[in-house]
């Protein structure tokens, strides 16, 4: 099975080595955890959930990953940009995660709002990752 801590690092991993994601971040937007003087724009991971569709019983081998865009710029067009490039750069990626096998990512949603409160553009991704054990 495939913990959600390794699926996060292969994920991540994947998506610092991105020229054009990096140069859209600053260099250092992607971010496990916000912090309170995290520099605009950044990437933050959400919340991931491991389950099975059929039965509803956890299982590492289906799960869902969440990953948060935060902006301040003036429109949305900022964080469009960072959404098109995690996309680009994971939809349908197949990463190898340790021993376990392959995991293959697909994007399930897609949404970027202004939030009011927070004064922020806000996008989220997410995405299945399912895994195929090595046999």
């Amino acid at each position: 099975m495939t913990a959600p801590g390794d699926l996060l690092q292969a994920l991540f991993l994947r998506l610092k080595s991105d020229a054009t994601l990096s140069a859209l971040l600053g260099g250092a937007g992607l971010l496990e955890r916000t912090t309170d003087d995290a520099a605009f724009p950044y990437v933050t991971c959400g919340r991931t959930s491991a389950f099975d569709l059929d039965t509803g019983a956890d299982n590492d081998a289906d799960q869902l990953v969440t990953l948060h865009v935060w902006s301040k710029a003036y429109g949305e067009e900022e964080t469009r940009l960072i959404m098109d490039s995690i996309k680009a750069r994971l939809s349908d990626a197949a990463l190898a995660i340790g021993p376990h096998g392959q995991t293959r990512l697909s994007l399930e949603f897609a949404e970027a709002r202004y939030d009011e409160d927070l004064a922020v553009h806000h996008g989220l991704l997410r995405f299945r990752a399912i895994t195929q054990e090595n046999a």
